[in-house]
């Protein structure tokens, strides 16, 4: 019984435990396999969280600034999606995007942190 490549169905030569005929039928095939479960999402979710970041990023160039909800919502920021938040010892929760967050302050003001390691 010959066997085949798991990509391009040409007669596999060689090893036995072979899977593909060449380096560009595996990777296609690899490449295949990550793109099918649920990418559309997790693209669409890394595109608005970074999206988050640079519109942080661009308004708190200093590394932190005061300033009022409404110019992070003209930007399109989407308060809903965050990659992790910090909380003090004295029980204050940071939201952030990456290396940038906000701290939700009274009367729909935000504090913009920066926490870069450059």
């Amino acid at each position: 019984m010959e066997k085949r490549c798991l990509e391009c169905n040409e007669v596999l030569h060689g090893r036995s435990d072979k899977k593909f005929c060449s380096d560009a039928c595996r990777n296609t095939y690899n490449n295949k396999l990550k793109s099918v479960a649920g990418s559309q999402y997790v693209r669409r979710v890394n595109g608005i969280l970074k999206r988050n970041r640079n519109i942080m990023a661009e308004l708190n160039p200093e590394g932190k600034v005061r300033l009022h909800k409404s110019r992070l919502i003209k930007k399109g920021f989407d308060f809903g999606f965050v990659t992790n938040l910090y909380t003090t010892k004295a029980g204050t929760v940071y939201y952030f995007c990456y290396d940038q967050g906000y701290l939700p302050l009274d009367n729909d003001f935000y504090m913009l942190v920066s926490r870069r390691e450059d």
